[in-house]
């Protein structure tokens, strides 16, 4: 071995060295900061509990807080933080269950929602799906819980606990399917017609956000992959891998509505991966149609029947009215609770 690279070597194991104490040290931190702003919390809520005026003394009492830690301690204590402090420590009374892969950024945002079962979602996710606080923004401002519920087009209490209880389970192929998709991040106004290969360089510019949106488990394999068929030449949109689910997943993009023809083709697709492109350990290929409308009854004749896992969902290019989502949940619980009291 040259000196030169005996060098090189050396730094590579001097890098890892660092950079794994960095992590370990950074862990702590975070772990240490989280006991303590929950301690913070608990200490501020057993004293309320003693006090005999307990409106008067959170509004004057966290402004006093607020001064003199502040004024020892420095940033991070301003009132608003303090009133986190507090509602950390009450929405968590058991500290066992913060958990230290989440940050006291992702805490504050989580803490942000007031429905319990949604706020439990969106924790389970970041969690299991390794969320920065940007990324856990971003799901909450485009409204997945939400979305996650009314993909099949109908929703229940079991649905709403086992998303409440466990996040996203990637057990079958319907799992990772979202209703509709939402492609703010391509910037592209409202109602703007666009071509699908013009949709498709937006997507692979902003791959990593459309991974972000696609959910846990996918990687990225490529874009008009050809398939030979009799000496003529197919293309499949684009190609991903699921790592979770160990299957290929095949995306056909339509800037129009569903259209049978486009069912047709994706299923011939799935059936040549399943014969030359699988391996011994994959599970069946699952396609997804991606379309700017589809008529239900229409997607239930166009998809029924099939063998293979083919789903069709819309795609937008801004962020839904999360009130309008959230008035369409309401409606589907309520009908629910109505068919099951009868």
């Amino acid at each position: 071995m040259s000196d030169l690279a005996y060098t090189d070597s050396m730094i590579d194991e001097i890098r890892e060295l660092l950079l794994n104490a960095r992590q370990k040290v950074a862990t702590h931190i975070n772990t240490e900061l989280l006991s303590t702003y929950w301690n913070v919390g608990r200490i501020i809520v057993e004293h309320e509990q003693n006090s005999n005026e307990r409106a008067a003394y959170g509004k004057q009492q966290l402004r006093q807080i607020s001064k003199e830690l502040t004024k020892e301690f420095g940033r991070g204590f301003s009132v608003s933080n303090i009133q986190f402090m507090r509602r950390f420590y009450q929405a968590y009374q058991i500290q066992q269950t913060v958990s230290v892969k989440l940050s006291w950024s992702h805490y504050c945002e989580l803490l942000s929602i007031s429905d319990l079962d949604k706020r439990s979602f969106y924790e389970k996710e970041a969690v299991n799906s390794g969320w920065s606080i940007r990324e856990l923004k971003r799901q909450i401002s485009t409204s997945l819980y939400e979305r996650l519920l009314l993909t099949e087009g109908r929703t229940n209490q079991e649905t709403v606990l086992s998303l409440a209880q466990k996040g996203i389970e990637m057990a079958q192929p319907v799992d990772m399917i979202k209703d509709p998709y939402v492609f703010e991040f391509l910037g592209v106004p409202e109602n703007k017609p666009l071509l699908e290969s013009d949709l498709e360089k937006a997507l692979v510019a902003q791959i990593e956000k459309f991974l972000l949106e696609l959910g846990r488990g996918f990687m990225f394999v490529g874009t008009q992959q050809r398939i030979t068929l009799n000496n003529i030449h197919y293309y499949v949109d684009m190609v991903f891998y699921n790592k979770i689910l160990r299957a290929y997943v095949l995306i056909e993009l339509k800037t129009t509505k569903l259209m049978a023809e486009a069912v047709g083709q994706l299923n011939m697709y799935l059936n040549y991966y399943a014969a030359e492109v699988n391996d011994e350990y994959d599970n069946a290929p699952i396609g997804i149609i991606l379309c700017t409308d589809k008529d239900s009854v229409s997607a239930e004749y166009a998809l029924g029947g099939m063998a293979n896992n083919i789903f069709a969902s819309r795609y937008v290019s801004y962020i839904p009215k999360k009130e309008q989502l959230i008035a369409q949940v309401e409606a589907v619980l309520k009908d629910w609770h109505e068919k099951e009291n009868k």
